[in-house]
């Protein structure tokens, strides 16, 4: 999959860009906070349907505007694909294929695979489970849409129970039919995403070890272990066995919404143990650990990659090694920013010399 022409408008500080890119690497350059991770940002809402750093939707617009417009022409595999997104201040936006806009966003998850490595990735090391829990969300309905559903159904029924709970911590009386019959969807949708995760799980572990190693040069050891409720036994026993407890608090203790994953460097999570250079090395790993996941799977279509900042808090040893990976003709269209042109012009002197730089000032992207 090529992204070969980008429309930006009002989107963040950027305020009009059209740009062509080349089919392998392209780098933008400048200093912080001119505009970099907003262009990456543009191509990552293009296949999210979603900012990766606004909750709010309205925010993604220029201050003092009233609108903003996203435009992708994709090359994939031989067919041209037009995707847009248009918003204005207090109003749904609206995202379209071609002519046709969708009915449900979730349409469009999975169309246009893309993996980012950005510094906001330290909250899968540092944050609560729910940060991990999306990580693994994202990546699977990336290429099976009967995932996203079920998790879709899943929260519904979970939501329904936890008002029920909540009703009868304060006092009010428990409808055992109906909390049976959330209980039972609960367990249906969440066995079949536990599946799915575990899967996910299992064959990335293996790569994500081959990639850290690499650009480790071998000198550390890390691990990754998925730990969930249904991993007691059924599911529905579980949640069914632990009610009084959830009628005492109010809300649901057990679940597939308590699933987690453990991150380990030498045996000891690697949240308390590792170094800002171990922990990017642990979440670029598992990034481009991602990348090879999904080239194997779905359409079997090479991800757009996405590389934001990757070069901090690297020593000289791991960017030597990440630099040589990058420049490999594993990766297909590579978009990456960085301060240090130094960094970049080493990837460039490795890559086939197919390539593009692009200078980014106040929000003004130039060639």
């Amino acid at each position: 999959m090529i992204l070969t022409d980008l429309t930006i408008l009002n989107y963040k500080n950027i305020a009009e860009a059209t740009l062509s890119f080349s089919p392998k690497i392209n780098c933008f350059v400048g200093s912080n906070g001119e505009g970099k991770t907003n262009v990456l940002d543009a191509i990552f809402f293009l296949s999210f349907t979603r900012s990766a750093t606004n909750t709010q939707d309205a925010l993604n617009i220029r201050h003092g505007e009233e609108m903003m417009m996203l435009s992708g022409r994709y090359d994939l595999d031989g067919t041209e694909e037009v995707i847009s997104c248009g918003q204005r201040l207090h109003q749904k936006k609206v995202f379209r294929r071609g002519q046709k806009a969708y009915k449900r966003m979730s349409e469009h998850i999975g169309l246009l695979p893309l993996i980012l490595v950005s510094p906001n990735d330290n909250e899968l090391i540092l944050g609560g489970s729910d940060e991990r829990r999306r990580y693994m969300d994202m990546v699977i309905s990336q290429y099976n849409p009967t995932y996203m559903a079920a998790l879709q159904r899943y929260n519904k029924a979970l939501m329904q129970r936890n008002t029920l709970l909540r009703m009868a911590s304060e006092g009010g009386t428990v409808d055992d039919s109906l909390m049976g019959a959330y209980e039972q969807m609960m367990a249906d949708e969440g066995e079949y995403i536990y599946k799915e995760r575990s899967q996910f799980i299992d064959q990335l572990i293996p790569v994500f070890q081959r990639y850290y190693d690499r650009i480790s040069a071998g000198h550390e050891e890390v691990s990754l272990n998925y730990t969930s409720h249904c991993q007691r036994g059924a599911l529905l026993d579980v949640i069914r066995n632990d009610r009084h407890r959830d009628l005492a608090v109010g809300y649901s203790l057990h679940g597939i919404h308590r699933d987690d994953l453990q991150m380990q460097l030498g045996g000891f999570p690697i949240k308390k143990e590792g170094s800002q250079g171990q922990n990017k090395t642990y979440l670029i790993s598992l990034k481009l650990a991602q990348f090879d996941f999904l080239c194997q799977t779905g359409s079997h279509t090479k991800p757009l990659l996405l590389l934001d900042d990757i070069f901090d808090k690297l020593d000289a040893r791991r960017v030597s090694q990440l630099v040589a990976l990058v420049a490999e003709d594993a990766f297909g269209q590579i978009f990456i920013t960085d301060t240090n042109r130094e960094n970049l012009d080493r990837i460039l002197e490795q890559s086939s010399g197919n390539y593009k730089i692009f200078q980014v000032q106040g929000g003004q992207i130039t060639l």
